[in-house]
């Protein structure tokens, strides 16, 4: 699935090309995504500008002017910039058509993705309700970590994963930021001290700044939105490197289960 730096990659390809342009129409071929596109949603988008693209986690919003347009990649969504003549393929679901004869298309094999409209007269979408901060942001750092963090018996992998805690940190990314703070992904989240949070926060935002100027991480479907993979898997200190000699200190790395995800670790560097 597609995590924060691919969702900012692909907003970062979109939005200058976007914005600026009118939405002519919407051509929606397969309203039955995860969550189906409303009936309407042709008649509320057409003749609407694009006035920026913003991202809050996983999801994009894209602002007309008041109302907006929220879309989630889910799993193999893709948004791909097309001249309007573009024939179609297989899982092309929807398509803003937009002046200047571009067209922005959504398609998505497995349709868990979303295509939504968030009128103005909604203050707060329910599908974001309830997230925590975002880890690039000034509310987020090592002492709210802390703060929030006492008392938890879970992993501060699983924490850290909590959308409730701070949005965008996967599992591929905790892995690695993990990894660069020198914590065990397994310890509680109760028993990481202050200053290992303050490591840990600043690791979560550098492997993401550094995740998103490497284009994201490319592991199965993800494409960016001019098509291209991302290349951060090239760097990858840990995930996916079960058996083999760490980076840093050349022990084998690890793995290990937990909330069901596969969790990489280097025995030797992280305490």
């Amino acid at each position: 699935m597609p995590e924060l730096p691919e969702v900012e990659t692909v907003r970062r390809g979109v939005e200058p090309h976007v914005v600026g342009r009118t939405i002519r129409e919407a051509v929606v071929r397969d309203a039955r995504l995860r969550w189906p596109v409303p009936a309407g949603f042709a008649d509320y988008v057409r003749g609407k500008r694009i006035r920026g693209v913003a991202r809050r986690g996983k999801y994009l919003i894209f602002d007309l002017g008041g109302d907006r347009v929220i879309v989630h990649l889910g799993m193999t969504g893709r948004l791909l910039l097309l001249d309007a003549k573009e024939p179609l393929k297989r899982h092309d679901h929807v398509d803003l058509v937009l002046s200047g004869k571009l067209l922005l298309r959504f398609n998505d094999p497995r349709r868990f993705g979303a295509v939504l409209p968030w009128p103005e007269a909604e203050k707060e979408h329910v599908l974001l309700a309830g997230m925590g901060p975002e880890p690039l942001s000034d509310d987020f750092s090592g002492e709210y970590l802390y703060q929030r963090s006492r008392g938890r018996s879970a992993a501060v992998k699983l924490f850290i994963m909590d959308g409730g805690i701070v949005v965008g940190v996967g599992n591929i990314y905790a892995s690695e930021a993990l990894f660069r703070a020198g914590i065990r992904p397994a310890k509680a989240a109760g028993r990481v001290s202050r200053v290992q949070y303050d490591k840990l926060a600043q690791a979560i935002r550098d492997v993401l700044n550094f995740a998103i100027a490497h284009g994201g991480t490319t592991l199965r479907d993800y494409r960016g939105s001019d098509g291209n993979a991302g290349y951060f898997q090239q760097e990858l200190m840990v995930y996916g490197r079960e058996g083999q000699a760490c980076k840093v200190c050349g022990t084998p790395i690890r793995r290990v289960v937990l909330g069901q995800r596969s969790t990489y670790y280097c025995h030797t560097c992280q305490k």
